[in-house]
């Protein structure tokens, strides 16, 4: 997993170059180590300060703070205020903790509105491997000729989509305590951001917003058991669903679920011969096992409802990209709530996201198709 741009310096500059950046956006780096809103670190005393100043500007109309100027995108109701890269990094932090895809995929920096990231087209394994690459066995000055080594490259195009959240408060919280206010607004918008990017992620249908795992080219579907029942969930579907996971990701896999599904995981069984044994939940007094096949296991609203596809995922995060165009504005206004004496507090970020292969594996030995993404199919 790569480490967030606000913390990668110089030293990487060749690489950001390779990855599209552009001369401005490089001597930014150069000069900073970090993204946009870095030269504002430490100016305010908190997020709470920063969120005063900006509703002095647009809703007391009281004067201008000369820090917003570097941050400012024209007034703030116009545009809105730039957040400075030490609250930014707060917001993530409270992301992080509760997303379950940014945590665990490939966050790459977006230097502009579009990447290009370098990716292998590996589509079969029955020749060669890494999309065209192949080694032979061969004697003392044998003929070398028949190995290949021109590998299919292809690009994954990240095009940043704004992702937006607002709130709202009273003026009164507003004006007697900023300090509540701030708490409120972080956990608020860390919360909400982790939400809906989570969703984009895993079922997000491309076009005005990131391609999740459910629509990748990519996915692997697992389907039903012969004469299984509709909307049940038995240990040969999970069995099946791990045995199509692509060579690599066994280790880094993660099974997300919801949680419709969790009374079924519960008295989950194998049949042995005249009888059976619980596979997952052996007593009722110890808390449920937080793995499937050594794998974590998170129970989530955001996974489909059971019987339905994509209720049970199986998923290596690794190989999904995250463009993160590290820009984060924030606007207030008075006027949407007026008549309630609120103000709406508005956050837009700007972000993208893919799988970073668009084809399942077939392996050099098997006939079924393997896959960092793998989901039980619908069992209507």
């Amino acid at each position: 997993m790569t480490e967030p741009f606000e913390q990668e310096g110089p030293a990487r500059l060749q690489m950001y170059r390779h990855l599209g950046m552009m001369p401005q956006q490089l001597r930014q780096i150069a000069a900073t180590g970090r993204g946009a809103g870095a030269s504002l670190a430490g100016q305010f005393e908190g997020m709470a300060e920063f969120l005063l100043k900006i509703h002095h500007v647009i809703i007391a109309r009281n004067g201008f703070d000369p820090r917003l100027k570097d941050l400012g995108e024209g007034a703030g109701d116009q545009g809105g205020f730039l957040v400075p890269e030490e609250f930014r990094a707060e917001l993530l932090r409270i992301t992080l903790e509760s997303a379950l895809v940014r945590p665990r995929a490939r966050v790459v920096p977006m230097g502009g509105l579009t990447l290009r990231y370098p990716a292998i087209r590996d589509a079969s394994h029955a020749s060669t491997v890494r999309g065209g690459i192949s080694a032979v066995w061969s004697p003392e000055a044998g003929d070398v000729s028949s190995a290949t080594n021109e590998p299919t490259f292809a690009q994954a195009v990240l095009t940043a989509k704004k992702l937006t959240a607002y709130t709202v408060s009273s003026n009164e919280l507003l004006a007697d305590s900023a300090i509540s206010l701030e708490a409120i607004l972080m956990q608020l918008f860390g919360e909400a951001i982790a939400y809906f990017e989570d969703d984009a992620f895993i079922a997000g249908v491309g076009g005005a917003q990131p391609v999740g795992i459910l629509n990748a080219d990519a996915l692997v579907s697992v389907a039903k058991e012969t004469g299984q029942a509709a909307d049940t969930i038995v240990w040969e579907n999970l069995i099946k669903v791990y045995s199509r996971l692509l060579p690599g990701s066994h280790g880094r896999c993660t099974w997300y679920a919801c949680q419709d599904t969790f009374p079924q995981l519960a008295v989950m069984s194998l049949s042995v011969g005249t009888g059976g044994a619980p596979v997952w939940m052996n007593n009722g007094v110890s808390g449920p096992p937080a793995t499937i096949l050594g794998r974590p296991l998170i129970l989530t609203e955001k996974a489909e409802t059971v019987g339905d596809a994509g209720d049970i995922v199986c998923a290596d995060f690794s190989y999904y990209l995250i463009g993160d165009r590290q820009a984060m504005t924030v606007a207030s206004s008075p006027h949407v709530k007026f008549i309630n004496d609120q103000t709406v507090w508005r956050f837009i970020q700007r972000v993208d996201g893919r799988p970073w292969i668009d084809t399942a594996l077939t392996p050099r030995n098997g006939t079924l198709t393997l896959s960092p993404f793998v989901a039980l199919a619908a069992r209507a």
